[in-house]
């Protein structure tokens, strides 16, 4: 990353552009232009390429999710932050832009944008700065993802069906979104039941889980109260609920729970993955992918210490690699897999338990 950073912030809003320059224009070594929509945007970065942008979804003439799809689609990506408002429709929407390459959403309330913006100094400073780092992750997009993708055949459920012999813990934060897309799709009906904390903000975990739903053979759901850890099942934890796992019996089932920030986020990896540890101990896989920070080391190794396997997707294809790193660290990782093999490789460790 350039000892300058570049920021260029695209908002139809005055209120916004103007909040933004004010908050940023003393931090250390940022520089902050703006644009009122992403064609004024455009014609700025023909003079000046910026490290990161900070982008609103709704605007005129052209709204940033188009203007997303055409950064992701350039040879060498600009990383993005989107700022969104969360009402109605901009919850699928703002979820879209997390699929189509947006790094990090940053809620925006409809009323007192100024207060809210001064609030939260801090994290968006670091979600800018973690953005520009993650630059050299980012993968060209050639096509845009379709508007409604065609929903895979998916054998009925049987009456039968009851919880596999494994629990496979997942969990993820920037960048999550893609992988968790690439690691689903190619599991098959008959896979062991999947449990996922994705840092993701409160009412956007729904249309995240249901987009995957639509692409995957899998079942996969926002996690409910009670809901069953089953075959052929992914569960996503909502978003501001941690997420356990206990044993019900011979089946396992999820609890949801409120209290405060475990590993500076709720839901947390680490709550998940602990609990599966107690819960599921050796009849567990665990698997950490992209995301910065902590959360989920010191789970997993407790995941491994109750001998679970335990899985870390590879740097070069996190887009950042701060949580598997961690993990890897703490000798809490039993294989380092890229994403393009991470099913294979839970898969691989799931049928050599059931031959045992």
């Amino acid at each position: 990353m350039a000892a300058v950073l570049r920021v260029l912030v695209v908002d139809d809003s005055a209120v916004v552009r103007q909040g933004v320059l004010t908050l940023l224009e003393n931090v250390p070594g940022m520089v902050v232009e703006v644009a009122s929509d992403p064609l004024i945007a455009k014609q700025k970065m023909k003079s000046r390429r910026p490290d990161v942008i900070l982008l609103d979804l709704e605007m005129p003439r052209m709204d940033g999710l188009t203007f997303l799809r055409e950064l992701m689609r350039e040879q060498e990506p600009v990383p993005v932050v989107v700022c969104s408002g969360l009402a109605g429709p901009g919850t699928e929407t703002a979820v879209r832009a997390l699929q189509e390459g947006a790094l990090e959403i940053i809620p925006k309330p409809q009323l007192g944008v100024g207060e809210f913006l001064r609030e939260s100094r801090t994290r968006l400073v670091q979600s800018l700065r973690d953005a520009a780092r993650a630059r050299s992750r980012l993968v060209r997009r050639g096509t845009p993802m379709k508007e409604e993708p065609e929903r895979p055949e998916r054998p009925p459920p049987s009456m039968l069906t009851v919880t596999t012999d494994r629990v496979v813990a997942v969990g993820a934060s920037t960048g999550g979104t893609e992988a968790l897309r690439q690691l689903l799709e190619r599991m098959p009906p008959d896979c062991p039941g999947i449990v996922i904390v994705q840092h993701m903000p409160e009412q956007f975990t729904s249309a995240f889980a249901k987009r995957l739903h639509q692409l995957c053979r899998i079942e996969v759901k926002e996690a409910e109260q009670g809901d069953q850890v089953q075959q052929g099942r992914a569960l996503i934890a909502p978003g501001n609920r941690h997420l356990r796992v206990r044993r019900s019996g011979g089946h396992y089932q999820v609890e949801l729970m409120d209290g405060g920030r475990v590993s500076g986020h709720k839901p947390s990896v680490d709550v998940l993955f602990q609990s599966v540890a107690r819960a599921a101990g050796e009849n567990a896989i665990g698997v950490l992918l992209t995301g910065m920070g902590e959360d989920g080391a010191d789970g997993l190794l407790a995941m491994k210490q109750a001998g679970a396997d335990t899985l870390a997707q590879d740097e070069a294809s996190c887009v950042v690699f701060g949580m598997p790193r961690a993990a890897i660290q703490r000798g809490a990782v039993d294989e380092v897999v890229s994403i393009t093999a991470m099913t294979d490789a839970v898969l691989r460790r799931a049928r050599r338990f059931r031959a045992h």
